[in-house]
């Protein structure tokens, strides 16, 4: 069943320049929610001139620039069970012991990878496509299909964008040992910007942490996730502190709380992505039309919670401009209200009593938000 399509009348003018990259980012099943933004975007006639991706996001955004109709996107996700992508490699944990290369055996990754992705080359797409990897040898991004990067398979760049280490054993491309391109940037925008006016990024896993609850209890794997998302999520917060690109348009569907493995959550993952893409260009306006920055943007309210503020004084060491202590040593804000996009506030998760809040001003209506989100058991 499609995601409901709401009548045009129903959405705000947004302008999009004729040369805009859609970038779609890493986050294990949660990127199922790139197929709801694609069903969006379909409804409203946005195509992008070029399409980048990184792990689940390079084989969506691959089944894309292949011509694959969202329709037969959705159809797969739906269907896509446990065993069809996680099956444990036993004989070489047993004989290899510390020398196994992965936790699970290539073999479902890759028969899915296939199954999606045709049998062809970067020069043979019509969308222009940009799979993002790491070099584990050379510790290097490497970008398949930019210039001099082409003549390779699509199908052996998705399949290692998509590897996560330790999950899945590396591929070989072109002498390159090659994984996961979140390891290093797992939403990667920038690596989309030549010759576009602006940029469209889609994260659905590096910039928003639930809490993991007893997450030292669940075994090697779900602990060795939660670390590297961590890793991930600090990367990308700092890559979009620093934007300086053409302007962009940051896309976060509600998908925070679903784990990145939860295999019962498709459905609703799509809807959350469908509704984000809506609300973002209802949202964006002319902004896109704009010298660079990240967008949509609010008028938010900062405030402590002054019981709660137990004098850390972290918020001051990573918001100097906006925080300080005051004569009680508690926490005082020095700016309110303030403009700001999805990409800002960093600062107010890493207080450890959470005594910082947000409220978002929407005309009269004050609606307090970036709460603690708790990931299911």
């Amino acid at each position: 069943m499609s995601s409901p399509s709401p009548s045009p009348a129903e959405h705000a003018q947004t302008y999009l320049p004729e040369r805009f990259a859609l970038v779609l980012g890493g986050g294990g099943l949660k990127g199922f929610a790139h197929i709801g933004l694609l069903r969006a975007f379909e409804e409203r006639g946005i195509k992008p001139a070029l399409v980048a991706g990184t792990s689940i996001g390079a084989l969506i955004a691959a089944a894309y620039a292949s011509g694959m109709p969202v329709d037969d996107m959705e159809r797969r996700a739906l269907a896509l069970t446990k065993k069809d992508l996680f099956r444990i490699d036993r004989l070489h944990m047993v004989t290899k012991r510390m020398l196994s290369p992965s936790l699970y055996l290539p073999g479902p990754l890759d028969a899915l990878v296939r199954d999606i992705v045709p049998r062809v080359t970067f020069r043979d797409l019509k969308i222009p496509l940009l799979i993002n990897t790491v070099d584990l040898e050379r510790g290097a991004q490497v970008i398949w299909g930019l210039p001099g990067m082409q003549d390779v398979l699509v199908s052996d760049a998705v399949y290692a964008s998509c590897a996560l280490p330790g999950f899945f054993p590396p591929r070989v491309i072109a002498g390159r040992t090659c994984v996961d391109g979140g390891v290093m940037d797992n939403l990667p925008n920038a690596i989309a910007v030549q010759g576009m006016d602006a940029v469209i990024g889609v994260d659905v896993g590096s910039s928003s942490l639930a809490t993991a609850r007893r997450i030292k209890d669940k075994g090697f794997a779900a602990i060795y996730m939660r670390a590297a998302q961590t890793m991930m999520k600090s990367l990308q917060v700092s890559q979009l502190a620093t934007w300086a690109g053409p302007p962009l348009l940051l896309v976060r569907p509600a998908v925070w709380h679903y784990n990145w493995f939860s295999f019962a959550s498709t459905r609703r993952m799509i809807d959350a992505g469908y509704a984000a893409a809506h609300d973002a260009l209802d949202r964006a306006g002319d902004s896109l039309a704009s010298a660079g920055g990240v967008y949509p943007r609010r008028t938010i309210e900062l405030s402590v919670d002054r019981p709660r503020c137990v004098g850390c004084t972290l918020c001051v060491t990573l918001a100097p401009d906006l925080m300080a202590m005051d004569a009680d040593n508690k926490a005082i804000v020095l700016e309110s209200p303030l403009e700001w996009s999805r990409a800002d506030g960093d600062f107010i998760h890493q207080c450890p009593t959470d005594a910082i809040q947000v409220a978002v001003m929407e005309g009269d209506v004050r609606t307090l938000t970036m709460e603690r989100k708790v990931e299911p058991e």
